[in-house]
């Protein structure tokens, strides 16, 4: 594996969904929230997935407009995840024609040209987390017996 790879560690916890999860120096709790039968003391799964999308796509868009040297004070992301049917998906890999569908709003502080902003908004496209989601993805699972 990669020197700048950092292996992520998800153990079950306490309750019906809570989990650990530890990554280098850093430990958190992810759960569910109680309306779907989980004690709410940590983000959900689609939460964390989110906010990797949504701090990317900060992080990317902040260093490309540090690099241009613009005058871009903050950034701040929503995102929202949900479902929705597609007539016609030719895309889709599920027999109901269902796809996921993220959205994003991005608000971009500073004294900005409008050149500017579109610009970043192409830059937000690129950060890499977006591209993983919009790739092909195979997980390869394999029982480790101890």
């Amino acid at each position: 594996m990669a020197d700048n790879l950092s292996i992520v560690s998800v153990e079950t916890a306490e309750g019906k969904f809570q989990q650990n999860v530890s990554v280098g120096d850093h430990q958190w709790l992810a759960d569910e929230p109680e309306s779907f039968g989980g004690t709410n003391t940590g983000p959900s799964p689609y939460d964390l997935l989110l906010s990797a999308l949504g701090t990317c796509t900060s992080m990317t868009i902040k260093m490309y407009a540090d690099r241009k040297k613009w005058p871009l004070e903050s950034v701040h992301i929503e995102l929202e995840h949900s479902r929705e049917h597609a007539a016609d998906c030719d895309t889709c890999n599920n027999d109901d024609n269902r796809i996921d569908v993220i959205d994003r709003s991005i608000t971009l502080h500073g004294d900005l040209s409008d050149e500017q902003r579109a610009r970043l908004m192409e830059i937000a496209d690129k950060c890499p987390v977006h591209r993983t989601l919009e790739n092909r993805i195979d997980i390869h699972s394999t029982e480790v017996r101890k």
